[in-house]
């Protein structure tokens, strides 16, 4: 149901953002990224990925921990997501995932099945969706796997999420896990990361910057 992300008809920059709502880091860069409609001409268009999915291939390299997170938090938020997006279309994504991002993290309610059926309350949908959150045979697990694998497929293996897609110097689309940024900017500042944003995507063989980091999500001005 996902439209071509070649294809934009707004005349707006398109902005590609894969997410999964889990991911606190991802949250932080997709609020930035809306901030960035407001001070640019961009539009986002909205994408799944999959923390679980992502680390299947090196489960027993993980912590203990977080492959415990994994297992009892990365599905139901996703497959709840993935059949919303299934049923009603792309133009769903983006409200569900502040929803459910809000509720996640702004508030500290964490991806449990309430904060699932509150957001989905709010942005209309059906409550009965709350029933694929433990559906282990998954509907819809060939249109998430697909569509995680779209971005990574932009982006290669050694990310995580969020992944966005923005035109390079030719017009193509160049990927990027992140930014990765803490608090969201605001106003000019969101502007002056979106424009480095484009300026290091117009630069032929450019890979990365990266420091370590030293302070969490700041959900402060959010």
């Amino acid at each position: 149901m996902s439209e071509n992300i070649s294809g934009n008809t707004s005349g707006k920059t398109p902005v590609d953002f894969w997410f999964d709502p889990l991911c606190p880091w991802a949250w932080m860069t997709s609020r930035w990224v809306l901030e960035v409609e407001k001070v640019r001409d961009i539009e986002v268009r909205w994408h799944i990925m999959s923390l679980a999915v992502l680390n299947e291939p090196k489960l027993d390299e993980l912590p203990e921990e977080y492959r415990e997170m994994l297992a009892a938090h990365a599905w139901k938020p996703i497959r709840v997501v993935t059949a919303a997006w299934q049923k009603h279309g792309d133009d769903i994504l983006g409200p569900l995932y502040t929803a459910l991002g809000n509720r996640f993290h702004n508030e500290g309610q964490g991806p449990t099945l309430e904060a699932i059926a509150a957001a989905l309350d709010e942005v209309g949908l059906p409550a009965d969706l709350i029933d694929y959150a433990e559906q282990e045979d998954f509907e819809f697990d060939a249109e998430l796997r697909a569509s995680h694998k779209e971005g990574i497929d932009k982006v290669g293996q050694d990310v995580g999420t969020p992944v966005i897609a923005v035109p390079g110097a030719d017009g193509e689309q160049i990927a990027f896990f992140g930014p990765v940024v803490t608090p969201a900017p605001k106003g000019e500042e969101a502007a002056k990361l979106w424009d480095g944003t484009l300026l290091v995507a117009s630069v032929p063989g450019f890979y990365e910057i990266k420091r370590t980091r030293t302070a969490g999500p700041d959900f402060s001005n959010l």
